[in-house]
Formats: C-alpha cells, sequence, structure tokens
C-alpha cells in the first residue's frame, strides 16, 4: 500500500466524504468550504489518488491550535495513517513556532479514541495541571434546535 501525504489539497467533497464514513455528521458543503478557507493547514493520505485520511489545524496559527477532524476510512485504520497525519500536523506546529516560545496544541478525542492521542504525548483532562475541557454547540436552525 502506497500512502501519500499532500498538505493543503483538502476538498469540500473528500472532507464530507470522509466525515460521514467515520460516522461523523454530514457537513452542508457551503459549511464546509468555509472552514477549509478559514483553516490554518491540513494533511490529506491518499491511496491510488483516492483520499483515504485527512487532518486540520485550526485556531490563531501562533500561540493556540486546535487539531480538528482526523477521520481516517475504517478499511485503512490501523495502518498508522491516523498517527501519521497527527505527527504532520504537530510537525507543522513546531515549525510555525519560534525559538525560545511555546504554544498550546487542544483537540478532542472522539470517545474511544483518546488512548491513541495519549500515545502521540496528549494528556486527558482533567488533570493536575489543568480543569475539564468543555463545549458548547451552537445550532441555528438545525433539526429541533433551541436560540441561544
Amino acid at each position: 500500500m502506497n500512502i501519500q501525504y499532500k498538505e493543503n489539497v483538502l476538498t469540500p467533497e473528500d472532507f464530507i466524504r470522509l466525515r460521514i464514513a467515520v460516522g461523523r455528521t454530514a457537513t452542508p458543503p457551503a459549511q464546509a468550504e468555509a472552514a477549509l478557507r478559514t483553516g490554518l493547514y491540513d494533511i490529506t493520505a491518499f491511496c491510488e489518488g483516492t483520499a483515504v485520511a485527512m487532518g486540520r489545524l485550526v485556531g490563531d496559527g501562533a500561540m493556540y491550535w486546535y487539531i480538528q477532524d482526523v477521520a481516517v476510512l475504517p478499511e485503512y485504520q490501523g495502518k498508522g495513517i491516523g498517527k501519521s497525519i497527527v505527527e504532520r500536523l504537530l510537525q507543522h506546529v513546531y515549525s510555525c513556532t519560534p525559538n525560545g516560545t511555546f504554544t498550546t496544541v487542544g483537540l478532542m478525542a472522539a470517545q474511544g479514541k483518546e488512548g491513541f492521542y495519549e500515545k502521540l504525548g496528549f494528556q486527558a483532562m482533567p488533570n493536575a495541571g489543568s480543569g475539564a475541557g468543555m463545549t458548547r454547540y451552537i445550532e441555528k436552525n438545525w433539526k429541533n434546535s433551541s436560540n441561544l
């Protein structure tokens, strides 16, 4: 199996297809386009010209980075592709971090995937140094959503 990794070539179509393949919600095309346009960096893994995995970086590009949308087609999982994507994302952050400074890389692991990220140096929260991560979803005209 010959996997090729490419930077900043993720298309909205592949983004949506990969998300659905790993059980995430379908993203409307306009929202996918906006997310990719305003993201900082992405890596896409290809096998025989077909996108089989992806990962993205979002954030301010200086102090705070967030790994988003790491997704590997089920038939390609367990082959080191996801690990390689995360390592490439982290290398990009490292290359953008000035000497003598530090930056923070966060993520929200899918349920049951925490161990994958812990092996790559991430720490589960809460822990001795940090409180629990938190999230809030803002829904606008999405199924039976409520207002803010």
